[in-house]
């Protein structure tokens, strides 16, 4: 706005009453209060969890026919030279074969160690065709051959 004598007029912005700015102070403390506050609280506990009970492996239970539990020179004896032989980690895969079934036998060392007697954990055995077949049956196939 032009004033008196071609002057600008400065316009006057409307001050704010002290009843906000102490309104804004009273906000701002109690904010500034609740923040602390909430930083001396603690966070809620979690119950821990149980440890899992710690399951000791199987023994090897020896059954008729079964190859559970013999060592590397048992099986040769009983099944003469494998036709297949991998290390896998500590362990030793053998593998036997004939015509009508294929049979894996999986050794370890016992109770996990890195080292110790090889015995035989685990028996698969199948068809040539990847067929499963009877583990029993096909112990017995090869006894018959070798």
């Amino acid at each position: 706005m032009i004033g008196k004598g071609g002057r600008v007029a400065a316009h006057r912005l409307p001050v704010q009453p002290r009843r906000s700015k102490q309104l804004g102070m009273r906000f701002l403390a109690a904010a500034t209060l609740a923040t602390l506050l909430a930083a001396c609280t603690t966070s809620p506990r979690t119950q821990p969890q149980p440890a899992a009970p710690v399951i000791a492996a199987p023994q090897p239970v020896r059954q008729q026919g079964s190859l559970i539990g013999l060592t590397t020179h048992e099986l040769g004896a009983r099944f003469g030279q494998p036709v297949f032989q991998v290390r896998e980690g500590p362990g030793l895969k053998l593998q036997w074969a004939t015509r009508s079934c294929v049979l894996d036998a999986f050794l370890y060392p016992p109770g996990g160690a890195a080292s110790g007697t090889l015995r035989v954990t685990y028996v698969d055995a199948r068809r040539p065709s990847g067929d499963p077949t009877d583990p029993a049956g096909c112990i017995a196939t090869l006894q018959r051959v070798g």
